[in-house]
């Protein structure tokens, strides 16, 4: 038999007491481990997310640049490279480029790709954590957090690739050493690049694949211009339609035609007919001009001989075609006959001939860059134009089954019926032909 006396209800209270008190030390200590672990995660991500401070030896090397030093008060004489210069021929030297980013990639914590813009051209910068290239995880973190279409500066050291790059025009890259922003874009645009650059083939595939795909309408691209002009096809349009009035001018100028500017702001209208834009002037009424057509005739009635003018043209027209136009620029040209109009029509036939072959010969990259987005045959033609009367090509029309009243004038359909017609009888099935016929 046990001598072991049976604890007292006291002390049985004060042992459960114990061990209840017990129990809860071990999950306070439990509770508070765990803040403390959570305290300590909290404290690592903020020092992670805190800004390059003293703490970075390479801080200098990146980051965003305050408005009142964008513009330095003195020169700093430093070479500027140009995107589109960027080819083998610079591998090894350093460069100092300046343009929107247009793709940001990051790999890891310690690399990423950033594609930058500068007009047409586009080159891919690279970004390694590396102590001896002066590029910490925190400039590369910099880098990755830009937004699309914010200005920036990149100094760094052009190299070959291993394999060639498909995303961008130039085939080099550029190890980053030092990068700036000069201007942050918004991190979400109206317009994304990207989309307004889609072809319609593209949409088009994207379709049957199950895709949709943004497309972005008229009045956005319009609403957002500023934007819209980034695009590629945009940026080889302008560009041409600079080399054209260029040619245009230095054309005329070697066949002795004089530059002229006439009016704009007129009392009344130019060429006659009610398509005029009417306005007030002083509480008298006035019109933008339709056409330069009187100016320059009394141009050639004052001496000049020959005349040209590139400016803007104005006409109040009701009509909804891609043919007419409230406004556009006008290339005008006058010349007074000494004989015949065939002079007029020889210098007409240099100046298309002269105008296509310089196109053909310096806007390879921008007529390609037009035809990704907006497809076109592309442009053929003869240096020797062909000439028909206009009863030969009457006469094309009337057995091609088209009839057109006598000396009437030719509408748009009937243009194109002849312009294929004389294309299957006079050239191969591959030239696109410019001809000009003769009113005799």
């Amino acid at each position: 038999m046990s001598s072991e006396t049976p604890p007292t209800t006291a002390a049985a209270d004060e042992l459960a007491a114990d061990l209840s008190a017990a129990t809860l030390s071990k999950k306070q200590q439990k509770k508070d481990a765990r803040k403390a672990e959570k305290a300590e995660k909290a404290a690592q991500r903020q020092q992670q997310q805190q800004p390059a401070d003293a703490e970075d030896p390479f801080a200098t090397n990146y980051g965003d640049v305050p408005v009142e030093e964008i513009q330095s008060k003195a020169i700093s004489g430093r070479s500027w490279t140009k995107i589109g210069d960027l080819d083998a021929d610079a591998a090894g030297r350093s460069v100092l480029i300046r343009g929107a980013t247009q793709a940001i990639r990051p790999v890891s914590k310690k690399m990423a790709f950033v594609v930058l813009r500068q007009s047409m051209s586009t080159v891919q910068c690279v970004l390694v954590a590396s102590a001896d290239a002066g590029v910490s995880t925190q400039m590369v973190r910099f880098a990755t957090a830009l937004s699309k279409e914010s200005i920036v500066d990149v100094e760094g050291i052009v190299s070959l690739p291993k394999e060639p790059l498909k995303a961008t025009t130039q085939q080099v890259e550029i190890h980053v050493r030092k990068i700036y922003c000069i201007n942050r874009a918004i991190p979400t645009l109206p317009i994304n690049l990207e989309d307004a650059a889609r072809s319609e083939a593209e949409f088009e595939k994207a379709e049957q694949a199950g895709e949709k795909l943004v497309r972005v309408g008229q009045d956005t691209r319009l609403n957002y211009r500023a934007i819209d002009l980034r695009t590629p096809a945009n940026q080889a349009i302008f560009r041409i339609q600079c080399q054209v009035e260029n040619k245009f001018r230095e054309f005329l100028l070697s066949k002795d035609f004089v530059g002229i500017h006439t009016p704009k702001l007129i009392s009344g209208s130019s060429e006659g007919g009610a398509a005029v834009f009417k306005l007030l002037y002083n509480g008298q009424p006035a019109c933008l001009a339709q056409s330069p057509q009187l100016y320059k005739q009394m141009a050639i009635c004052g001496g000049y001989e020959r005349v040209f003018e590139v400016g803007p043209v104005f006409r109040a027209e009701n009509s909804n075609t891609h043919r007419h136009l409230c406004e556009f620029v006008g290339l005008d040209a006058e010349m007074e006959i000494k004989e015949h109009y065939f002079e007029v029509c020889d210098i007409i036939d240099g100046l298309f001939v002269s105008i296509f072959k310089h196109l053909t010969e310096n806007c390879k990259k921008e007529l390609e860059t037009i035809n990704r987005q907006y497809p076109f045959e592309p442009l053929q033609y003869l240096e020797k134009t062909l000439k028909l009367t206009y009863e030969e090509g009457i006469q094309m029309l009337k057995e091609a089954g088209t009839e057109i009243e006598p000396m009437g004038d030719l509408n748009t359909e009937a243009e194109k019926k002849l312009g294929r017609l004389v294309k299957e009888k006079y050239v191969d099935s591959t030239t696109l032909l410019y001809f000009i016929i003769l009113l005799i």
